[in-house]
Order: C-alpha cells, then structure tokens, then sequence
C-alpha cells in the first residue's frame, strides 16, 4: 500500500511498544489488543503443531517396514487419528487467520484494533479449552476414527474417547466463527479514510473471503458433530440405519463443511504471498482486480463441490457430473492466482531473500496439488484412487505444504514488525529450500504408491510398496529438522537478532509505516490512504527504472 502513512507523512510513535506496554504474566492473559492475542495464538498453535508432528513422526517410523512392529493396530489408528485432528484444526484453520491474520489486519486497514477486541480474547480462551479437550481424549486412551470421525463406525462401534475429541473440535469450531465475525465487522467498520474496497491490500481480502466461509461454513460442522455426540451420548437413531438413520448424510454434513475448510486453509496462504512477491520483486501486482475477484470465486465456489468427496459413497450419476464439472470450475480461479504470481515477477527485481523462497515454494507446492486436484475431479480416477495414498498426497500438497510454506514465508516477512528483531538471513534460506526438498521426498513417492493402490491408514503393506514409504519417511525427517530450524533461530533472534527497522523490506504496505514493533494502538493518529495498492513503481513502468530507495525519495518530495 502507497499511502501518505507508509511513507513517512505519519510521525512515529514515542510510546512504548506493544510487548513494553506492560510486561505483566496478567496483562497478557487478559488483553484486549489484537497483536498481543495473535502472539498468544501463536504459542498455542505451535505447541499443537508440534505435538501433531510427534504423532505423524511415529506413524513415519512404523511404515519404514511392511510388517509394522513398532506400534500396535490401535495404536497406530488413534496416533493418526489425533495427528488429523490437531493439525487440522488446531493448527492448519486457525494458522494464519488467527496469527498473521489477527495482528495485521488492524494494521493494513489504518485501525486500532479490531471491532470486538474482547470477543478476541474470549475466542483464545475457548481454543485453549477445545485444545484441552482434545489432549484429554488423547491421554485418556485416544481416538481412532480418523479427522473425519465417519458413521456409523464414530457413534456404534469405536470404543475410543470419541466424545471428547468431537467436543473439542466442536468448541475450537466456535472460536474460529468468532475471529471471522471479528475480521468481518472489522474491515467494514474500521478502514481508516481513502481505504476504499479495492485498496485492501490482498491479504486483507483473503482473510476477510475465508472468515466468511468460516462463518457459514463452520456451523454445519458444528452440527454435524453435536448429531454425532448426541447418538453416542443419547442413543438417538440419527445416523444408525438399523433404526432408519444414514451414515451417508453425515457425510454430507462433514463435507460441505469440510471442503471449503480446505480454502479456509488456503485463501489466507495466498493472501500471504499476494504479499510477500510485489514486496521482493519490486513489482506491483499483476492483475490486482482479477486477483479479488478469484479469492471471491474460490471461496463462493468451494461451496458447491463437497460432493466429489463421496463419488463411491452412492449417488446419482447425474450428480457426480455436476460435482465433477464444479470441482473443475474452481480450478479456473485458482489458475488465474498462479498465472498473475508468476507475471508480477515479469520485469522485476527480484530478492531472493527468506519470505521470497518459501513464498515461490508455495507456488510450486500449490500447483503440484492443484493439478493433481485435476485427477480427483474426474469420476473414473477419482474411483481409482479413492482411499490410498494418491489422496493423501494430493491434500497434504495444497494444505501442507502450500499452507505451511506460506504461513513460514509470512512469518518471516513480518517477523521483523512483530518482534522489532531481525533474524539470520541465511539460515532462514537454508530451512526454505531445505523444507522444499524434504516435502517433495516425502509426497511424491505416495502420488505414485497410491495409483499403485496403496491404500491409507493401513499400518501393514505389501512389500513392493516399501521403497515408497522409505523414501516418504526419509523426507519426513528431513520436513521435520527444516520445521525444527526455524524455532531455534527466530527464538535465538529475540535475544541476539539485530534490531529491525520501521520497513527493512521497503514495502509498501501500511502495517510498515509505523515502529516494529508497533506501539500499543498502532498509530499515533489516524492515517489516510491516497494511492493504489502495490505502488512500487509508476504504472506502465517496469521495476527496472530506479532502486526502490531512489522510489521513496522521489515520493516523499512534496
């Protein structure tokens, strides 16, 4: 964003920072402000993150041989059941909205805070008791129905801690309706003057189009969960088909959330790279209008193709067509994001610096699971490779590795803004490209064992398809360390890092017109917004012109 603010016509603050506001164990268990919410977001996500990457390292070991000696068949099943539900939703839905998401937004729209900031903390307080719901059902003895807690095997035949795992995701599902409510009254009643609709920046959009599709969305899982809990807990015959249930409609339930949960997780990572490639290509981006209205697409399409999940559940032919023919429709937005990616790099000057290299791996990473997207949406392979591990790579490919990708590449963008530190360049660079390679050693081998016919969730294999899960498992560990890395060197950076600027990537943005860190109500006084979005160089120019340091001098002459 090239607004008066983010180039110097704002004066910066003198008051304490954020993090310096009050240094109280209290103050921060009961603020209000939305940057030091999204830190503790932040600490409760990781800690999920890694408690799931625990149990999927585990699941790892174990397929290393056909025969599975190292865990039991229980076992096995409620240690990728938990590894599902966690990083699902405890860390892949709330990742970015509710991190990123919570601290910039404000910041990007010329606000204080957002609209309700004490629904703010009363959404971290419920994550926190979803997530203690969640471990329970794991130390009490797990749960083994997988992240899709599917009928009639959920509420008649596991004799796991199905309820609470179900109460879990339940609850955590109402905290992310309350940030979406947040984001939503936020960006209609809180941009600052001149913040017209089509000067959000782009991560403004996407996470204002993905708490809409929460806030819709998320109450049918909500629903199908308490159907659940209610014929566990109250023997109600809702899905038992003795009694005149259908297993089939909670699958319908659980899909029409669960795949727009899908660009739950994926909007808000574009939003992210929407940023981070005009900031390291000194480009504005390309196609800026055709870019909303393909995040507008993507979220209101992803309505309509849950069905493509259940081409072998039963239904009519007729509609597996309609389903198969939206399953490609939405790849036409999705495809629009890509081609206008690639073409802001078209004549720039390119940094390859940390946010750039896991940004440009997102792109990769999303494409290879968008295009093998493709497959699933045609009806004959999509019977084919129903249920092995062609799917598995396919989702992980788009949630994982393309969220994950850019969800790091954010984090390290604004890791300067957020903490006020800078952190070591080429270790940062190392773990990118390191995580790059070993998602790729860990998933492609199973785009392959599933057209095989691999199936998933099995803990035992025929032996042909070792060579696979040992190739999968020996990028595993390598996925893991480039996970690892960067919580030791951004932590070491708290202490050790050199301090950052106001805006040590020249960008444009609003959010770096003021301190890093920001100072407890963002701004000194209310900025006003005057230009485009994404100026770094006049329109019809090439980056190529001038340095961006000689593009601010020349916008701050009066």
């Amino acid at each position: 964003m090239s607004e008066s603010a983010a180039l110097g016509e704002l004066p910066l603050p003198t008051e304490p920072d954020y993090l310096r506001f009050s240094r109280s164990v209290g103050s921060w268990l009961t603020t209000t402000d939305h940057k030091r919410l999204a830190i503790l977001f932040a600490v409760v996500i990781t800690v999920f993150f890694f408690m799931g990457g625990a149990a999927i390292t585990l699941v790892r070991l174990e397929l290393v041989s056909p025969e599975g000696h190292l865990l039991t068949s229980d076992t096995y099943n409620k240690l990728f059941s938990f590894h599902g539900i966690v990083m699902v939703w405890f860390f892949l839905v709330p990742s970015i909205p509710n991190t990123l998401g919570l601290f910039l937004v404000p910041l990007m729209i010329g606000a204080s805070d957002l609209a309700f900031p004490r629904l703010n903390l009363f959404s971290w307080y419920l994550t926190v008791a979803a997530g203690a719901c969640t471990v329970y059902a794991l130390i009490a003895g797990g749960v083994d129905t997988g992240w899709t807690f599917y009928t009639p095997f959920s509420t008649m035949f596991s004799n796991t801690h199905v309820f609470a795992a179900a109460l879990g995701v339940f609850l955590v599902g109402f905290s992310t309706i309350a940030t979406g409510v947040n984001i939503i009254a936020s960006v209609h009643m809180l941009r600052c003057p001149g913040m017209t609709w089509f000067r959000l920046p782009l991560f403004v959009w996407s996470i204002y189009a993905t708490s809409i599709v929460i806030v819709l969305a998320t109450p049918v899982l909500a629903i199908s969960l308490l159907l659940v809990m209610a014929e566990r807990w109250l023997g109600l015959p809702i899905f038992d088909p003795n009694r005149g249930g259908d297993p089939i409609l909670f699958q319908h339930l659980f899909w029409f959330y669960s795949h727009p949960a899908v660009y739950i997780m994926v909007l808000p990572a574009m939003g992210v790279v929407s940023e981070i490639i005009p900031a390291f290509a000194r480009r504005r981006i390309f196609g800026y209008t055709f870019m909303v209205y393909a995040i507008l697409a993507i979220a209101g399409i992803g309505f309509f193709v849950w069905g493509h999940h259940m081409f072998v559940s039963g239904m009519s032919p007729y509609a597996a067509l309609i389903f198969s023919f939206l399953s490609f429709i939405i790849a036409v937005p999705s495809a629009i994001k890509v081609f206008n990616w690639i073409f802001s790099l078209y004549r720039g000057q390119i940094g390859f610096g940390a946010p750039m290299l896991y940004a440009l791996g997102f792109v990769g990473l999303f494409t290879t699971g968008g295009l093998s997207g493709l497959f699933l949406a045609a009806i004959p392979v999509d019977v084919h490779v129903t249920d092995t591990y062609f799917v598995v790579a396919h989702f992980h490919y788009i949630m994982v590795g393309g969220s994950v990708s850019a969800f790091f590449g954010g984090l390290h963008f604004w890791w300067p803004k957020v903490t006020g530190k800078m952190y070591p360049e080429s270790w940062a660079r190392f773990a990118a490209i390191l995580m790059y390679f070993g998602f790729n050693l860990t998933f492609a081998p199973q785009f392959i064992a599933g057209y095989l016919g691999m199936p998933r969730r099995y803990h035992t294999y025929p032996p042909e398809f070792q060579i696979y899960n040992v190739m999968s498992s020996s990028g595993a560990a390598i996925l893991a360390a480039a996970y690892l890395l960067p919580l030791a060197y951004l932590t070491w950076s708290l202490v050790y890092g050199a301090r950052a600027s106001s805006n040590p990537w020249d960008a444009t943005g609003l959010e770096w017109s003021t301190t890093s860190p920001p100072p407890h109500k963002n701004f000194v006084r209310q900025p006003r917004v005057v230009r485009a979005p994404y100026d770094y160089h006049p329109e019809g120019h090439s980056a190529t012109i001038g340095p961006p340091s000689y593009q601010r001098e020349q916008e701050l002459l009066p």
